[in-house]
Protein backbone atom coordinates (compact mmCIF):
# COMPACT_ATOMS: atom_id res chain seq x y z
CA UNK A 1 0.00 0.00 0.00
CA UNK A 2 1.14 3.49 -0.67
CA UNK A 3 1.39 6.04 2.06
CA UNK A 4 -2.10 7.26 2.93
CA UNK A 5 -3.86 4.52 0.97
CA UNK A 6 -6.37 2.61 3.07
CA UNK A 7 -6.87 -1.12 2.98
CA UNK A 8 -10.25 -0.63 1.30
CA UNK A 9 -8.72 1.54 -1.40
CA UNK A 10 -5.92 -0.95 -2.04
CA UNK A 11 -8.34 -3.88 -2.26
CA UNK A 12 -10.48 -1.92 -4.73
CA UNK A 13 -7.39 -1.03 -6.79
CA UNK A 14 -6.32 -4.68 -6.98
CA UNK A 15 -9.85 -5.74 -7.91
CA UNK A 16 -9.94 -3.07 -10.63
CA UNK A 17 -6.99 -4.74 -12.37
CA UNK A 18 -9.33 -7.65 -13.07
CA UNK A 19 -12.25 -5.57 -14.31
CA UNK A 20 -13.98 -7.14 -17.28
CA UNK A 21 -12.24 -10.45 -16.71
CA UNK A 22 -14.41 -13.53 -16.66
CA UNK A 23 -14.48 -15.18 -13.22
CA UNK A 24 -12.33 -12.61 -11.39
CA UNK A 25 -12.87 -13.80 -7.81
CA UNK A 26 -10.00 -16.30 -7.56
CA UNK A 27 -7.43 -14.07 -9.31
CA UNK A 28 -8.39 -11.16 -7.05
CA UNK A 29 -8.10 -13.30 -3.93
CA UNK A 30 -4.72 -14.64 -5.05
CA UNK A 31 -3.45 -11.10 -5.66
CA UNK A 32 -4.69 -9.95 -2.25
CA UNK A 33 -3.18 -12.98 -0.52
CA UNK A 34 0.13 -12.29 -2.25
CA UNK A 35 0.14 -8.62 -1.30
CA UNK A 36 -1.11 -8.83 2.29
CA UNK A 37 -0.19 -12.41 3.22
CA UNK A 38 -3.76 -13.16 4.30
CA UNK A 39 -7.38 -12.18 3.66
CA UNK A 40 -8.99 -10.42 6.58
CA UNK A 41 -12.71 -9.77 7.06
CA UNK A 42 -12.48 -6.23 5.70
CA UNK A 43 -10.83 -7.37 2.47
CA UNK A 44 -13.51 -10.07 2.04
CA UNK A 45 -16.24 -7.45 2.53
CA UNK A 46 -14.72 -5.12 -0.08
CA UNK A 47 -14.28 -7.93 -2.62
CA UNK A 48 -17.89 -8.97 -2.10
CA UNK A 49 -19.01 -5.38 -2.66
CA UNK A 50 -16.87 -4.89 -5.78
CA UNK A 51 -18.07 -8.15 -7.36
CA UNK A 52 -21.68 -7.79 -6.17
CA UNK A 53 -21.45 -11.04 -4.22
CA UNK A 54 -22.45 -11.79 -0.66
CA UNK A 55 -19.73 -11.93 1.98
CA UNK A 56 -20.77 -15.56 2.50
CA UNK A 57 -20.01 -16.39 -1.14
CA UNK A 58 -16.54 -14.85 -0.96
CA UNK A 59 -15.86 -16.35 2.47
CA UNK A 60 -16.97 -19.76 1.14
CA UNK A 61 -14.24 -19.62 -1.49
CA UNK A 62 -11.62 -18.32 0.97
CA UNK A 63 -12.41 -21.05 3.49
CA UNK A 64 -12.58 -23.82 0.86
CA UNK A 65 -9.12 -23.39 -0.67
CA UNK A 66 -6.13 -24.18 1.54
CA UNK A 67 -4.00 -21.58 -0.25
CA UNK A 68 -6.04 -18.80 1.33
CA UNK A 69 -5.81 -17.85 4.97
CA UNK A 70 -7.61 -15.34 7.16
CA UNK A 71 -4.72 -14.92 9.56
CA UNK A 72 -1.11 -14.00 8.88
CA UNK A 73 1.15 -16.96 8.16
CA UNK A 74 4.75 -17.38 9.09
CA UNK A 75 7.61 -16.18 6.92
CA UNK A 76 7.95 -19.80 5.80
CA UNK A 77 5.20 -22.33 5.10
CA UNK A 78 5.79 -26.05 5.53
CA UNK A 79 3.19 -28.55 4.37
CA UNK A 80 3.33 -32.27 5.15
CA UNK A 81 1.29 -34.69 3.06
CA UNK A 82 -0.81 -37.01 5.19
CA UNK A 83 -2.70 -38.82 2.42
CA UNK A 84 -2.79 -42.61 2.26
CA UNK A 85 0.07 -43.09 -0.21
CA UNK A 86 2.41 -40.99 1.92
CA UNK A 87 1.13 -42.59 5.14
CA UNK A 88 2.07 -45.99 3.73
CA UNK A 89 5.71 -44.89 3.52
CA UNK A 90 6.09 -43.00 6.79
CA UNK A 91 4.39 -39.62 6.69
CA UNK A 92 2.83 -40.05 10.13
CA UNK A 93 6.25 -40.40 11.73
CA UNK A 94 7.41 -37.45 9.65
CA UNK A 95 4.39 -35.45 10.79
CA UNK A 96 5.22 -36.12 14.43
CA UNK A 97 8.82 -35.12 13.79
CA UNK A 98 7.71 -31.91 12.06
CA UNK A 99 5.57 -30.79 14.99
CA UNK A 100 8.40 -31.48 17.44
CA UNK A 101 11.07 -29.85 15.27
CA UNK A 102 9.04 -26.72 14.50
CA UNK A 103 7.39 -26.48 17.91
CA UNK A 104 3.89 -25.94 16.51
CA UNK A 105 0.88 -28.10 15.78
CA UNK A 106 -0.62 -28.43 12.33
CA UNK A 107 -2.57 -25.33 11.37
CA UNK A 108 -0.50 -23.11 13.65
CA UNK A 109 2.09 -20.43 13.19
CA UNK A 110 5.10 -20.06 15.47
CA UNK A 111 4.75 -17.16 17.93
CA UNK A 112 7.65 -15.36 16.22
CA UNK A 113 5.92 -15.87 12.85
CA UNK A 114 8.95 -17.69 11.50
CA UNK A 115 6.98 -20.68 10.19
CA UNK A 116 3.48 -22.01 9.62
CA UNK A 117 2.95 -25.79 9.63
CA UNK A 118 0.11 -27.22 7.57
CA UNK A 119 -1.13 -30.68 6.74
CA UNK A 120 -2.41 -31.49 3.28
CA UNK A 121 -4.03 -34.59 1.94
CA UNK A 122 -2.24 -34.88 -1.36
CA UNK A 123 0.57 -32.99 -2.97
CA UNK A 124 0.34 -35.09 -6.14
CA UNK A 125 3.71 -36.68 -5.51
CA UNK A 126 2.45 -40.07 -4.40
CA UNK A 127 5.20 -42.18 -5.95
CA UNK A 128 7.86 -40.26 -4.02
CA UNK A 129 6.31 -40.10 -0.56
CA UNK A 130 6.51 -39.03 2.09
CA UNK A 131 6.25 -35.60 0.50
CA UNK A 132 6.52 -32.12 1.92
CA UNK A 133 6.27 -28.67 0.46
CA UNK A 134 8.52 -25.95 1.84
CA UNK A 135 7.75 -22.41 0.69
CA UNK A 136 5.91 -23.75 -2.35
CA UNK A 137 8.67 -26.12 -3.41
CA UNK A 138 7.80 -29.83 -3.49
CA UNK A 139 10.16 -32.45 -2.05
CA UNK A 140 9.79 -36.24 -2.11
CA UNK A 141 11.20 -39.13 -0.11
CA UNK A 142 11.60 -36.92 2.93
CA UNK A 143 12.79 -38.45 6.18
CA UNK A 144 13.46 -36.66 9.48
CA UNK A 145 17.03 -35.70 8.59
CA UNK A 146 16.07 -34.36 5.18
CA UNK A 147 13.14 -32.50 6.73
CA UNK A 148 15.51 -30.78 9.17
CA UNK A 149 17.79 -29.82 6.29
CA UNK A 150 14.90 -28.46 4.22
CA UNK A 151 13.46 -26.29 7.00
CA UNK A 152 16.94 -25.06 7.87
CA UNK A 153 17.17 -23.78 4.31
CA UNK A 154 19.92 -26.13 3.11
Amino acid sequence: MTSGETLRERVRAIAATHEGRRGPLLPILHDLQEEFGYLDAEAITVVADVLNLSRAEVYGVVSFYADFTEVPRGARTVRVCRAEACRAVGSEELAEHATRRLGVAFGQTAPDRSVTLEQVFCLGNCALGPSVQVDGRLHGRVDAARFDSLVAGS
